[in-house]
């Protein structure tokens, strides 16, 4: 049986998956052609002219050395100069060195002599007192002056920062009007535990053996505490000399006792007062005195 031939059967070509950076035609572009087609033709242009490549005539093969000596000049003679210039830049720095050493000898010097003198002028400020006929009189000025160093009973007032302060607190300091929980001490919270002292009846003040006197003032410089602009650390210490149990009892009663009460029950800032039988604080430093006037009368029986 003769049949029609067959055909063979039609086979559709396997579609190609897009390549992945179809969508980046452009940057794909670039990378392929790096080279603008323009250069290319300039560089096919020199090899079939032969001027490609290294020089091929003597006078531009002198220009090229002549070129290259020249760099190199320039290159010894700029690393020769550096050489020379090094010692004497050296010396220099040395010579810098050896004032700033001298220099800060020298403050160092006349701060010694600086505290002495005023160690002078305190001793001799409070001898001045003793040598007052009137020994009452000048005990009590002594005493209230900080001139003189004094003891008895008294209270020892201990403040100290928060134990979470202690393990890394955010140290951010209080606000003027409400506090955050930083529990550390703070200027203001020595100026009133202070003050309350001063209030309630004590005689005299020291804050870790740093005298208090009437011209005395407590500052802050950043974390720090300042008493006449020595830094101190807690815990904070202070004495104070009076009648103990009552000055302990008052001093709880008033308002900047409360004040520390409060500080203690809102931020854990760690606060104890005990009466003591005998304390001791030593003399100011160095008293300034603003106004003095010889006195010309004579104590009075």
């Amino acid at each position: 049986m003769c049949g029609m031939p067959q055909q063979p059967p039609v086979r559709s070509s396997p579609t190609r998956p897009p390549r992945p950076d179809a969508s980046m035609s452009l940057l794909t572009n670039v990378m392929d052609h790096s080279l603008d087609d323009g250069y290319a033709e300039a560089a096919a242009r020199r090899r079939a002219e032969g001027t490609a490549g290294m020089p091929k005539t003597a006078r531009a093969k002198l220009g090229l050395a002549a070129g290259l000596v020249v760099a190199a000049l320039v290159v010894t003679l700029g690393a020769a100069n550096a050489r020379i210039a090094a010692p004497v830049v050296a010396k220099e720095r040395e010579e810098l060195i050896d004032r700033i050493e001298s220099e800060t000898a020298a403050a160092d010097k006349l701060e010694g002599r600086v505290d002495t003198l005023r160690d002078d002028v305190g001793a001799r400020q409070r001898e001045a007192l003793k040598k007052d006929g009137d020994g009452g009189r000048t005990d009590l000025v002594g005493i209230l002056s900080g001139a003189v160093e004094v003891h008895g009973p008294g209270v020892e007032l201990v403040v100290d920062d928060a134990k979470e302060a202690d393990e890394g607190g955010d140290g951010d300091p209080r606000e003027t009007s409400g506090f955050s929980d930083t529990g550390r001490v703070r200027d203001r919270d020595m100026q009133r535990v202070v003050n309350g002292l001063w209030e309630s009846g004590a005689e005299a003040v020291s804050i870790n053996g740093q005298r208090l006197t009437a011209l005395s003032a407590i500052r802050a410089a950043g974390d720090a505490i300042l008493v006449d602009n020595k830094p101190l650390v807690p815990p904070y210490t202070v004495l104070a000399v009076g009648d103990g149990q009552k000055l302990r009892t008052r001093f709880q009663n008033t308002a900047d006792g409360q004040y520390l009460a409060a500080l203690h029950e809102n931020f854990r800032i760690r606060t104890s007062i005990t009466a003591r039988d005998d304390v001791r604080l030593p003399a100011a430093p160095s008293v300034i005195v603003r106004i003095a006037e010889p006195s010309t009368e004579k104590g009075t029986s």
